[in-house]
C-alpha cells in the first residue's frame, strides 16, 4: 500500500514539473519542448528504476 502512494506522488510531481517547465521556458518552441519533456521523463525513469525498485 505504501508503494502505491509513492508512485502516485512521483507521477504527480512529474506532471507538475513538465507543465511548469513548458509554461515558464518553452511556450512557443515545439521541438525544444518535446526534447526537454522526453529528457525529464527519462531522468524520472532512471531515478525510479534506481531507487523505487521493489
Amino acid at each position: 500500500m505504501h508503494s502505491s502512494y509513492v508512485v502516485a506522488v512521483v507521477i504527480v510531481l512529474l506532471i507538475a514539473i513538465i507543465v511548469s517547465v513548458d509554461i515558464l521556458f518553452f511556450r512557443n518552441f515545439f521541438w525544444e519542448r518535446l526534447i526537454v519533456n522526453v529528457g525529464i521523463v527519462l531522468v524520472f525513469a532512471a531515478f525510479g528504476l534506481r531507487f523505487l525498485k521493489p
